[in-house]
């Protein structure tokens, strides 16, 4: 049959139509895997990992991008599928804990160990500590250091641009929680502390996790907000209307302690206090609606 030159060219365009849509089809098919945690191939020990050139990672990863809901930035709380949470949940973490190698597409960026809250022994790396009870969240987290973050030495390698690259891609990426877009806060084991001032004729308010450690003034007026899922809680808001939407988000029996000082005295311009008299029985009368326990604490 003979082709015309019109024929020919609609032909030559279905050809170059069919190798563009396979060149595409291939590079989906040869994309890499991305952000993924594996184990060690030969379950290697942490007290072991340094002194090693070369690790080889197991065959399948321990977490990959189809487990991951959102990673946060901010925190480094990685939240699983159920599935996925209940395999970190169920794997076997000896006291001086597994080792773990965060890669993308299968290269190694850093290493870290899970660990066991049952643990006594000290680490000095980035660590996940394996949940040991039933969580309202299933979220985990990379941590620096076991039992705390004095513990660590070195670079944060959390950070590294090749991860959050491609955790982005993914979509899965969130740079930081507000308070607008989470339904609840965390329980705290010490209840949370409140404290008020005013600036600019506003009200200003931090709710902060409860600790045993006083906290600074600094600390409590600045306006950078840490939201964990699972963890620590630093809120800062303004207005009557903002604090009870706060106050709102706490779990039902948690206890809120409000401060009119710092423990420590305060030490700038910045005078901690409780609003008029009008205003603090709003708050507590909201507080009381929501379940809360709310402790009004007034310096002599």
């Amino acid at each position: 049959m003979r082709l015309t030159g019109h024929t020919r060219i609609k032909l030559a365009l279905i050809i170059v139509g069919a190798l563009l849509l396979s060149g595409c089809t291939n590079t989906t098919e040869t994309k890499g895997e991305g952000f993924a945690i594996y184990l060690t191939r030969e379950n290697i020990p942490p007290a072991e990992m340094e002194k090693l050139s070369h690790v080889d990672i197991a065959d399948q990863p321990v977490i990959s991008m189809e487990d991951i809901i959102t990673y946060n930035a901010q925190t480094h709380e990685i939240k699983l599928t159920d599935t996925a949470f209940e395999r970190i949940s169920q794997l076997e973490v000896p006291v001086s804990g597994r080792s773990f190698l965060t890669c993308v597409d299968k290269v190694p960026v850093y290493w870290g160990a899970f660990w066991t809250p049952l643990s006594s022994l000290s680490f000095d790396g980035v660590t996940i500590w394996q949940p040991l009870t039933p969580q309202e969240t299933t979220v985990i987290t990379l941590e620096l250091g076991y039992p705390s973050s004095s513990f660590y030495r070195g670079e944060d390698p959390r950070n590294n641009a090749e991860i959050i690259n491609s955790i982005e891609r993914s979509g899965k990426l969130i740079e930081s929680l507000s308070i607008a877009t989470v339904d609840k806060l965390p329980r705290a084991m010490k209840g949370y502390e409140l404290y008020s001032w005013q600036e600019n004729n506003q009200w200003h308010f931090t709710l902060i996790t409860g600790t045993n450690r006083n906290k600074t003034l600094e600390e409590i007026i600045s306006k950078e907000d840490y939201i964990s899922e699972s963890g620590w809680v630093k809120i800062h808001v303004e207005g009557v209307d903002a604090v009870k939407d706060v106050l709102g988000k706490i779990p039902q029996g948690e206890s809120v302690f409000w401060c009119d000082e710092l423990h420590t005295g305060q030490t700038t311009e910045t005078d901690l206090q409780l609003p008029p008299e009008q205003i603090t029985d709003a708050i507590e009368e909201h507080a009381e609606s929501c379940g809360l326990s709310l402790a009004i604490t007034i310096s002599e």
